[in-house]
């Protein structure tokens, strides 16, 4: 049983998946932290049924806003917690890829984040999404200064320093690529785990259009008061 690793999943609609997947983590973790994002359905009723603690929020914030709900409970609450699991809550991410997890942060000290790595050709990927993973993560990696393969992947574990040090802004998907960019300019070591690739017939909540450009005006806002700074220190 993990005592310092809390599990966080971010969630918005999932009462067909996230009971199965909070009662198979919580026979590895102590804690499982669910932020249900203004679900209409049973979400919250049945993770807490499974043993979560569960967060709500009265309306839809974004995954962003979940995900941040969900660093400050633990940061304020859980003060034995090291590391934050974070994964989704549609069954793209397997509770048997938490090993590989497991075994890189006991191993490697000096790394604080791992972000899950997708096999992406030869798969059932759908080409759009392959194209975007590729692309952002060639964009998102130059802006950290370090290579990511594959930056699109929300199964992530964190370390708290991170989460306690990088201050994020956004509230949506592009939470996720600002907190890596972030984490790259506080020179916190990010790696990489193979995790299993898992695509089902259920719809992204990713609007391709709206997200990509969420994403943009979220590396302008980032950089914007950055390039102030050095102006000002010349």
């Amino acid at each position: 049983m993990n005592k310092d690793i809390a599990v966080l999943i971010p969630a918005l609609n999932e009462e067909k998946m996230i009971g199965g997947l909070v009662a198979e983590l919580k026979e590895r973790f102590e804690v499982v932290v669910v932020v249900d994002d203004g679900s209409s359905d049973r979400t919250s009723l049945l993770a807490k049924e499974n043993g979560a603690v569960v967060l709500q929020h009265s309306k839809c914030k974004g995954k962003g806003e979940a995900l941040k709900t969900g660093f400050r409970y633990i940061l304020e609450e859980r003060a034995n917690i090291s590391a934050v699991l974070t994964m989704d809550g549609d069954g793209q991410h397997q509770v048997s890829d938490v090993a590989n997890f497991e075994t890189s942060y006991r191993r490697n000290k000096n790394t604080f984040m791992w972000v899950g790595k997708r096999k992406i050709k030869g798969t059932d990927m759908p080409f759009i999404r392959r194209l975007t993973n590729i692309s952002m993560s060639f964009i998102i990696s130059f802006f950290s200064g370090q290579w990511i393969p594959d930056t699109q992947n929300g199964f992530r574990l964190i370390k708290t320093p991170v989460i306690k040090n990088v201050r994020l802004i956004t509230s949506n998907f592009e939470t996720e690529s600002e907190l890596l960019i972030k984490a790259g300019w506080k020179r916190y070591k990010i790696g990489s785990v193979p995790i299993s690739t898992v695509y089902s017939e259920e719809k992204s909540k990713i609007n391709p259009i709206r997200d990509t450009m969420r994403f943009f005006r979220m590396l302008a806002i980032v950089f914007f008061p950055l390039l102030l700074r050095i102006k000002r220190k010349k």
